[in-house]
């Protein structure tokens, strides 16, 4: 449980610093051959399955098992273009990558746990609806993750007595955890590394509004109907005392019916300073250096620096009583990192076959993105995108079509900004289709379970994503791609 990387992921270490730019170079043949992304498959089914067929092997090895499925991506291809070839690809993978994604993660993760929403909340479907509504919106303002780890215990408290429950945070993941960060770069990693790119800070709010506003709504409305039908079936007493017993648990010393008021304000202003980093790196661009033999901005090393200086910072000024009221545990982080540490080094070959474009064995599907006069086609662009950040991870999917679209920042947020539109919302929305989508997504998953509430499998999630979330967005499309 204590080792991060997993076993594959600890070995490869071992090889950093022998890599360079020819190694780089003829590693490249060996990431357009199908059978590369065979591991990352086996991660995938391993996180969709294990949880289900074997939960007393998943729970206390998932590290190690995704370790394994990383190893039986670099072992192979170290054995066939040489230990360089390999130590180069795990270093552009975590330092490019891994590294700055896991680095923001912690930071929003850390700092948004240490702020506590006190007061008297009851899990009626207006009040429900209204934290899901607030959370939506505060998405892009303290990121997806601030966002989830801020509201998730308190509708957690406001649901204690309530028997049907296990919807409310499905949409909790669809609207707080994705579809409320589609505003900002510091709402969701893909726009994120949209902004490093040379995307202004506001063009996402500017051009996605409207995207925003329909599914947002639509969904709110649809929970609200769901809710109230589940709520009828309930013992409103019950619901009442589970509230009251829940925030007396985690709040003894606050008498019950107290006022909302939020404590660790401190965490409020270091969010302030994560979204300062965040801007820092889209203004202040000094050069590069090199490492591991990797060009890396300085300004992503000073930000990753950045990122955990606030992170200990939280840590250090939040009281500790503060956060066991909060429930706060290391778990889900944890969780998060291991699994996302095999989930970026098994997929980097599936991206490079579509970085590979026509030439690749993925033709076919890049072939789609234009029509006959060569013209890019939003909705292509848009149902691709999401598609595959539904699995391969919503932020390097991203830049992969963002590359696929020319790549110039500049032209994208003029002439190409139904394309770039479209690429946005496909891969912050659509990160909502299943647990591996979106970081976030598995957090929630985590600390819901391990308060005892029952969450849907891999499977039965994409179910939901099914009925719920793909029509909206197919309404979506008719709205604002075509």
């Amino acid at each position: 449980m204590r080792q991060a990387g997993g076993v594959g992921v600890a070995g490869a270490a071992a090889l950093l610093g022998m890599a360079g730019p020819a190694a780089a170079a003829e590693a490249g043949p060996a990431m357009t051959s199908l059978a590369w992304g065979l591991p990352f498959a086996g991660l995938l089914l391993s996180i969709a399955l294990l949880p289900l067929l074997a939960p007393k092997l998943w729970h206390p090895h998932f590290g190690k098992i995704a370790g394994v499925w990383t190893a039986l991506f670099l072992v192979p291809f170290a054995a066939v273009f040489g230990l360089g070839a390999a130590a180069d690809e795990f270093a552009h993978v975590m330092l490019a990558e891994y590294l700055p994604f896991i680095a923001l993660l912690l930071a929003l993760f850390t700092t948004g746990g240490g702020v506590l929403l006190r007061g008297h909340l009851v899990g009626t479907p207006g009040v429900n609806t209204t934290i899901l509504g607030v959370g939506t919106l505060l998405a892009s303002v303290m990121g997806t993750t601030g966002a989830s780890m801020l509201l998730i215990r308190p509708m957690l408290r406001a649901n204690a007595g309530r028997r049907h429950r296990m919807h409310s945070f499905v949409f909790f993941i669809f609207l707080v955890s994705n579809i409320g960060g589609v505003l900002t770069p510091l709402g969701d990693p893909p726009l994120y590394l949209g902004f490093l790119q040379g995307v202004s800070f506001f063009w996402p709010t500017q051009n996605l509004l409207g995207e925003f506003l329909f599914c947002a709504v639509l969904l709110l409305g649809i929970y609200f109907v769901i809710d109230s039908l589940a709520y009828a079936r309930e013992k409103k007493a019950e619901v009442e005392a589970g509230a009251e017993a829940a925030e007396h648990a985690e709040h003894a010393e606050a008498p019950p019916g107290e006022r909302l008021a939020i404590s660790g304000w401190v965490n409020v202003a270091l969010l302030g300073g994560v979204l300062a980093v965040v801007l820092m790196q889209g203004l202040w661009q000094p050069g590069q250096v090199a490492l591991a033999g990797q060009a890396v901005g300085v300004e992503r090393l000073v930000a990753m620096g950045l990122l955990l200086a606030i992170t200990f910072a939280s840590i250090a000024l939040t009281p500790r009583a503060l956060r066991h009221e909060n429930d706060f545990s290391w778990d889900a982080m944890q969780e998060v990192a291991k699994l996302f540490a095999g989930i970026f080094l098994t997929m980097a070959p599936v991206l490079a076959m579509l970085k590979a474009g026509a030439a690749g064995p993925m033709a076919s599907l890049v072939a789609l993105t234009s029509d006959a006069a060569g013209q890019p086609v939003p909705w292509v662009y848009f149902w691709l995108t999401g598609a595959l950040s539904s699995f391969l991870d919503n932020a390097p999917t991203y830049l992969v079509f963002f590359n696929l679209a020319g790549g110039d920042a500049a032209r994208l947020m003029a002439e190409g900004a139904p394309v770039l539109a479209a690429i946005s919302a496909g891969a912050v929305f659509m990160g909502a289709n299943s647990y591996i989508g979106n970081a976030p997504n598995f957090m929630v998953k985590a600390i819901v379970e391990a308060q005892g509430v029952r969450m849907p499998s891999f499977f039965g999630y994409v179910g939901w994503a099914l009925v719920f979330l793909v029509p909206t967005f197919a309404l979506a499309t008719l709205l604002f791609f075509v």
